[in-house]
């Protein structure tokens, strides 16, 4: 543990009344300074490798891929294995065919053998454990590098929010799954004068508590939002329903960790009047992009990892417009190696060069997780990507979920507001049948609220069939 790792534990433990000064001193101290050297060497590499040209970065990526390779088979004892058993030696991997033969990793090999992942050169004092969400149903444990991998990460993060405008000191405010429990004022946020972040807790977002919210944000003045996108959608909502104005000082907003849906954006963008940035990563760090200054597409960084997009056989995509499977390698965290990870995203490609200048390769959109499909009577598979809830019809809706644990029924649950109406239900009812087709029971649900992942997400189906095996 470094001195500067038990100088904020020291720190953290005082009174809030004296650890307040100590928050701001350590604020004041420049980004790049008290992020360490990793963080400075990745942000000013990024800030020259984005503009190589398409044969450097090619070049680059691959020799980086080679020495992952090496690393996993010299040190980690499940690759050493998968690769012996295959007669797949790195240096017999001369080209990406060659890579391709190393088998998919999937969650439940991580999670069943999570011990043969640790290479034989960590120090386990060094490790940091850390969970997945358990999004995709299937709940992992991994572990990062303490004081290492999180640091690239962040430099990665905002060399792609510059691309927006976002600048090392610029303000936030956050609205990412927290749970603010309120001091004796009863307030739902908190500042942090390190980050120079407004936390407010997405738990909280009453029609008591959202005034506030709105009252707090324009106090503060944030540069941009840092969100969910199912939290700052139910802040929209109320902005919308009540004529209230955007905020004048945000200049952009920047949604991860859940799938923006079509619907959410133009939400977005109508409520708040600027660009609503999304970028696509993963707690495994094997994959990141996102937008640039002139177009959405998700710009891969080739530095991060390398991304192979492949159909329902294995096939690699490489057709522009066509879509697939993420399958992915990270660089950045030799804690632990993912290789050729099965991500359960769905993506389609984007073979055309952007105008910005990068040469990095492109995905057109994320169309979320495969698990993120209805299932109908004839087995034909309705992506939520492509419900488009953004209709008055759910405008005394406060919340909703899909639920299915049956092919060709559903059930769709709703948190009424006080306005909500047995008419109400009629349209609904009309509006989502029209959507989903003959084939679809659909049952509606009252419920008193959708429960959030443990880290706060929403999730806008609960699937419980397995989709990929249902034929």
């Amino acid at each position: 543990m470094t001195a500067v790792t038990i100088a904020k534990q020291a720190v953290k433990s005082l009174p809030p009344v004296i650890r307040r000064p100590f928050e701001y001193a350590y604020g004041a101290v420049p980004l790049k300074i008290r992020s360490g050297k990793e963080f400075r060497h990745t942000y000013d590499f990024l800030q020259a490798s984005q503009w190589w040209k398409k044969e450097k970065l090619e070049e680059y990526q691959w020799r980086k891929l080679l020495r992952l390779l090496r690393h996993a088979y010299d040190h980690v004892p499940y690759y050493r294995r998968i690769f012996d058993e295959r007669d797949l030696k790195p240096e017999k991997i001369k080209d990406y065919d060659d890579f391709r033969k190393i088998p998919v990793l999937t969650k439940e090999i991580v999670r069943d053998n999570l011990q043969e992942f640790i290479p034989s050169t960590c120090v386990r004092s060094k490790l940091q454990y850390v969970t997945t969400g358990g999004s995709t149903g299937i709940p992992m444990g991994f572990y990062y590098e303490k004081d290492k991998t999180f640091r690239k990460e962040w430099a990665f993060i905002l060399s792609m929010w510059k691309r927006v405008g976002y600048g090392i000191g610029n303000t936030r405010a956050i609205l990412r799954g927290t749970a603010i429990q309120p001091e004796r004022n009863g307030k739902f946020w908190v500042y942090d004068p390190v980050e120079k972040t407004l936390i407010l807790s997405s738990y909280h977002m009453t029609d008591e508590i959202l005034p506030h919210y709105i009252s707090i944000i324009n106090t503060f003045r944030p540069d941009f939002f840092h969100v969910y996108p199912s939290s700052i959608v139910m802040l929209a909502r109320y902005m919308k329903e009540h004529n209230i104005p955007p905020f004048s000082s945000v200049r952009a907003v920047l949604c991860s960790s859940e799938n923006l849906y079509p619907w959410q954006l133009e939400l977005l963008q109508e409520v708040f009047q600027c660009r609503v940035y999304d970028f696509y990563g993963n707690s495994e760090m094997t994959v990141l992009g996102g937008g640039c200054e002139v177009s959405d597409s998700y710009h891969l960084f080739p530095e991060y990892g390398f991304t192979e997009l492949i159909d329902a056989h294995g096939n690699l995509i490489t057709q522009n417009g066509e879509s697939g499977e993420i399958i992915s390698t990270g660089f950045n965290n030799s804690a632990t190696p993912f290789i050729r990870y099965r991500t359960l995203d769905r993506a389609v490609l984007n073979t055309h060069p952007c105008s910005c200048g990068r040469a990095y390769p492109l995905l057109e959109r994320i169309d979320g997780r495969l698990q993120e499909l209805i299932v109908s009577k004839n087995n034909r598979k309705i992506m939520m990507a492509a419900i488009n809830m953004h209709s008055d019809v759910f405008d005394n809706v406060k919340e909703f979920q899909f639920y299915q644990d049956e092919p060709g029924h559903v059930v769709f649950r709703i948190v009424r507001k006080d306005t909500y109406s047995e008419k109400d239900t009629g349209k609904i009812r009309n509006e989502l049948e029209k959507k989903l087709g003959s084939c679809m029971d659909l049952e509606i649900a009252f419920v008193d609220g959708i429960e959030r992942s443990p880290r706060g997400k929403y999730r806008i189906l609960i699937q419980k069939l397995d989709v990929l095996n249902c034929d």
